[in-house]
């Protein structure tokens, strides 16, 4: 074979072997793991906020009390769930002329999966509906329910056994929440912990 077929030949053939390592790395989908086993069945992980705010141009709502209930399991090898319960609670803006007449989760349960995108592992909540009623004179939000949708990514960290949402983990899963055509920006750092069979075993996502 001609020098110049063999270049082009393992040219071909290292294009191919990047293409499908790339293709392996953007569909990677990780498993919940409890004590560095992977989990048969289902488990109930619960959690709360240990900071949460939620920013619409002009106004940003945080909650002291921001809970969460997940069920979880794994099908196939890959890490999936759904949220089934989201409790809000003393929820207050920065905007003095605004304060928050209730908040609520809606139309749950709203389904989550992991994926890993490059090296670190992100959990996904798709179907997210959030609908806020704002009350005050001046409130330019008073009018009408504020109603979020969308889907969001947030970090996994297994070594704290947190999952954190902001601006950067929302790029890195291409997922986006918005109050009609407006981007919402929300920033979250959540503990997880097993609440029935593994309670009180290291959760981890690998």
């Amino acid at each position: 074979m001609k020098p110049r077929k063999i270049i082009l030949l393992l040219a071909s053939v290292a294009v191919l072997i990047v293409s499908a390592t790339a293709a392996a790395t953007a569909s990677a989908s990780p498993a919940w793991k409890f004590n560095g086993t992977e989990l048969t069945g289902k488990e109930t992980i619960v959690g709360a906020a240990i900071s949460s705010s939620l920013t619409i141009p002009g106004v940003t709502t945080e909650c002291k009390h921001f809970l969460y209930n997940m069920k979880i399991s794994n099908t196939g090898g890959k890490g999936t769930g759904e949220i089934t319960e989201l409790p809000l609670f003393e929820c207050t803006t920065q905007t003095k002329t605004c304060t928050v007449a209730s908040i609520e989760a809606k139309k749950l349960p709203w389904p989550t999966h992991l994926v890993t995108v490059g090296t670190k592992n992100y959990l996904v909540v798709e179907k997210v509906e959030v609908e806020i009623n704002y009350a005050g004179e001046l409130c330019a939000f008073s009018e009408t329910p504020v109603i979020l949708k969308g889907s969001a990514g947030g970090v996994v960290e297994n070594s704290t056994q947190t999952a954190e949402f902001n601006k950067t983990t929302f790029t890195a899963t291409g997922t986006q929440l918005k109050v009609g055509a407006t981007p919402v920006e929300w920033k979250g750092l959540f503990p997880t912990e097993g609440f029935e069979v593994h309670r009180e075993q290291a959760i981890e996502v690998a």
